[in-house]
């Protein structure tokens, strides 16, 4: 017989030291799974990717990872292997290859030995490639789970380990709404009570943190990757309000974004919890609900930019919307409101998405009013962007434009659109020289304009002269940034002023050529409300401006870098860019969350823009919260009846008027409090 002292299978000739609480982290060696090394999955090329579109043949070019140019060699060897081992592959359509044959073509078989797999050939090649073609190459990859673990992360002997049926993965990938329920109806025996008493009230404790500000319906296991920017900051909140600190002052920059009405009233309690227990609370918030609740309010403006800066009133709710001067106090009062014309009461045409099922979807057949403004609404998480930017963005984006994103799992779109256009809150451009006269093409035609001038034609000086992104009329000491970066190794990278163009990013002779007085680095320096009065008599010029002035970014200037916006901000610009094309009636514009950043004022101004583009004919859809907005849309599509795995179904459908009379809608609840106040 054997024996051992350690805790040992002698079965399973497993082995197990004496358990620390490093082994159940992923990211420890000791207990991350030695596959995936705790990453849950692997990168490797995806089946689906690689062959979207199983009706073609290869022959007609169903295996979109291969280039046909590049990748000759290895579809002349598969030619080659098809017809050795006399194969029909190449003509027939992947749907109608047996899955034999599919796993042949894909993975090989010791069967064919010669035969070129294609995965195999894949992985070969996106290790043996440049960077550019490797880019294109991982278009086709995606994270597929660990097939080891599971997903799980942890080794089998660290998720063997349970707390009443529980392994530690098991728990965190529960929602922290029933993560919290779980642990509070949690019933120890006496014993267990000696050892885990102070651990479980812990847990308790900060579990409800999280609830508290809104965050029930996310996992522990959910990626910071995967979080906007308001959930970030109310998982820090939380983590604060676990410290009990007193005489603090905390800032914070519009933590009620994504967060749907219903849970805006539990951070609304969280922050007054933070002030009741004897700190400083200031949040800078567009949200009606959290103005009318603070203590004291400090209104800026009188407008944007250069144009703001002022303080226009201070003091309660009360007295700022008794204040004329107050842009804010007049939406507060009423006296002022956020309308759009009257909504379309008949739809004849409409985008069908079919078998919806990604992530928490259940299933969903959704139909979506063509010539309308149309609001996905629903409580955080309950899968307003899986089904609108995942589903319908990815499909339609492989459908019209041929990406090669991966669209979410559904069964089909029905539609009959011409374009689509989504319009997020990514930045317009990754260096300091990307600015809004780039991205809007505006300055083209200011780069014409200058070469067209007297002076620039008699020193042979074109529209390329005045550009910073091209050698001869730039700086070449910067490249045309204006600055020069200082790498600080250890610390931040320090940028300094050009000494030579003194930040202007041109040489003197560039800076010579001048128009109405004014040289290329002045007018980039205008506001684009003064480059619209500057070019009055420009009329295509002037109506590019005046698009940007319509989204209300005239405070903006014409080359401030594309780092400085914010993300509401970026998307106006893009939002502007579409305005200045001529729009078909059969074009598609999706946006997420374009309220955010977004005074009364402001909201007002992008209404009159969705309504300007609905009036053309085309169709918006709007994954919002703000129910100023939601209560101006055509058509209502509210997601629910909760977050999570108990999201993902049409909880209300139709106009605000009736999704409003819904009485299982949390949307509903709110719009009818809405409607009946501006009645």
């Amino acid at each position: 017989k054997t024996y051992t002292t350690h805790s040992a299978c002698l079965d399973c000739d497993i082995s197990i030291g004496e358990l620390d609480p490093r082994d159940f982290s992923f990211n420890s060696p000791n207990g991350a799974c030695q596959s995936c090394h705790g990453l849950s999955a692997k990168h490797t090329f995806d089946p689906d990717s690689i062959i979207p579109n199983h009706s073609l043949s290869i022959a007609d070019g169903a295996i979109k990872a291969l280039n046909r140019i590049f990748d000759y060699y290895y579809l002349y060897q598969l030619e080659e292997a098809c017809v050795d081992y006399k194969l029909n592959l190449l003509n027939k359509p992947i749907s109608q290859l047996e899955p034999s044959q599919l796993q042949l073509l894909l993975y090989g078989s010791p069967k064919y030995v010669e035969f070129p797999a294609l995965m195999e050939y894949l992985e070969k090649r996106y290790l043996q490639s440049e960077d550019a073609r490797r880019k294109r190459l991982e278009l086709f990859m995606r994270n597929v789970s660990c097939p080891d673990c599971k997903g799980q992360r942890l080794q089998p002997q660290i998720l063997a380990v349970t707390v009443h049926g529980h392994n530690i993965i098991n728990l965190t990938e529960l929602s922290i709404e029933k993560l919290h329920k779980l642990f509070k109806d949690l019933q120890l025996t006496s014993s267990e009570l000696m050892i885990a008493e102070r651990l479980v009230k812990e847990i308790r404790t900060r579990i409800a943190f999280l609830d508290n500000v809104g965050l029930g319906y996310l996992s522990l296991s959910r990626t910071m990757g995967t979080l906007s920017g308001g959930e970030s900051q109310r998982i820090r909140l939380a983590t604060q309000i676990g410290t009990n600190l007193t005489g603090v002052i905390y800032v914070l920059d519009e933590p009620s974004i994504g967060l749907h009405q219903r849970d805006n009233q539990k951070l609304i309690q969280t922050l007054k919890y933070l002030r009741d227990i004897g700190n400083t609370v200031v949040v800078v918030e567009h949200d009606t609900e959290t103005i009318e609740t603070a203590d004291h309010i400090i209104d800026m403006g009188p407008r944007a930019g250069v144009h703001g800066g002022e303080v226009i009133a201070t003091g309660t709710n009360l007295e700022i919307a008794a204040n004329p001067n107050s842009l804010t106090g007049q939406y507060l009062s009423g006296i002022k409101k956020i309308q759009r014309r009257t909504n379309l009461a008949n739809f004849s045409k409409s985008i069908k998405i079919i078998g919806a099922t990604e992530h928490n979807l259940k299933n969903l057949t959704v139909q979506i009013p063509q010539g309308s403004l149309t609001c996905v609404t629903g409580v955080s998480g309950s899968g307003k962007s899986t089904l609108i930017n995942s589903i319908l963005a990815k499909g339609l984006g492989q459908q019209l434009n041929g990406s090669l994103e991966l669209a979410g799992k559904h069964s089909s779109i029905e539609h009959n659109l011409d374009a689509l256009v989504v319009i997020d809150q990514s930045p317009i451009g990754r260096t300091p020289r990307s600015n809004p006269a780039t991205y809007t093409k505006i300055f083209d035609l200011i780069r014409n304009l200058f070469a067209s001038t007297s002076e620039a034609k008699l020193r042979g000086y074109a529209p390329g002269r005045f550009s910073f992104n091209v050698s001869g009329g730039r700086c070449e000491r910067c490249n045309g940034d204006g600055s020069i970066k200082m790498e600080m190794h250890f610390l931040p990278d320090v940028y300094v002023p050009c000494e030579e163009c003194h930040h202007t990013g041109y040489n003197q002779e560039t800076l010579e050529i001048t128009y109405k007085g004014k040289n290329i680095y002045d007018v980039l320096k205008m506001t684009v409300g003064e480059a619209s009065e500057f070019f009055r008599n420009l009329p295509t010029l002037h109506n590019k401006l005046q698009t940007l002035m319509d989204v209300g970014l005239d405070y903006i200037e014409l080359g401030q870098s594309a780092l400085t916006f914010s993300g509401g901000e970026a998307q106006r610009i893009k939002l502007s860019r579409e305005l200045a094309k001529r729009s078909t009636a059969n074009t598609l514009y999706i946006l997420d969350e374009p309220t955010t950043g977004l005074h009364f004022e402001d909201i007002n101004r992008l209404l009159g823009v969705l309504d300007r583009l609905v009036k053309n004919g085309a169709t918006c859809v709007v994954i919002e919260h703000n129910l100023d907005v939601i209560k101006n849309a055509d058509y209502i599509i509210d997601l629910g009846p909760e977050g999570g795995e108990d999201g993902g179904q049409i909880v209300a459908s139709g106009t605000p008027a009736e999704v409003a009379q819904n009485p299982n809608s949390h949307t509903g609840k709110f719009l009818k409090a809405i409607i009946q106040q501006n009645e």
